[in-house]
């Protein structure tokens, strides 16, 4: 095995090993996703699908980059709902609480009626400090700079 396919190994692993993480939260945890949750995972698929792709092609140099790049996305959406949870920026209104002060009795219940069932700006999960948000961003980082040390490798 060349350098390279190790590291390309080691990043769609890593990326594979996320997801699984996410979902024995979800099956075997019984913590339901929030939207913002499901959107972190969609890269790791793509950083999959790219290693498998770059395995099988180890001639294409140009695939770790595509891996790289869904890493930063998914890092990114990782750092952008962990700033969520921490009451840092506001969210999506589609699956955060929001301000409720100016609503109306009737756009208040309108407002609970149509709200997810699990909130993008709660924290089911957390170690040293670390949302699950955030670990994704802070280990999808990691990724990134294998994703890249596996293009600079012949």
């Amino acid at each position: 095995m060349t350098k390279r396919t190790t590291y390309v190994v080691l990043a769609a692993g890593g990326s594979a090993a996320l997801l699984l993480a996410a979902w024995s939260f979800q099956y075997f945890g019984g913590m339901a996703p929030c939207k913002m949750c499901i959107w972190q995972r969609y890269p790791h698929g793509v950083a999959i699908a790219v290693g498998l792709v770059a395995i099988a092609l180890p001639n294409l140099r140009i695939l770790p980059l595509f891996g790289a790049v869904a890493a930063t996305i998914t890092a990114g959406i990782g750092v952008y709902h962990a700033g969520v949870e921490r009451g840092l920026w506001e969210g999506p209104s589609s699956c955060t609480s929001g301000d409720i002060g100016g609503l109306s009795s009737q756009e208040l219940m309108e407002q609970i009626m149509s709200a997810p069932l699990v909130r993008c700006d709660d924290i089911p999960w957390e170690m040293l400090g670390l949302s699950m948000a955030g670990w994704n961003a802070l280990i999808s980082a990691g990724l990134v700079l294998v994703w890249i040390v596996a293009w600079r490798s012949s």
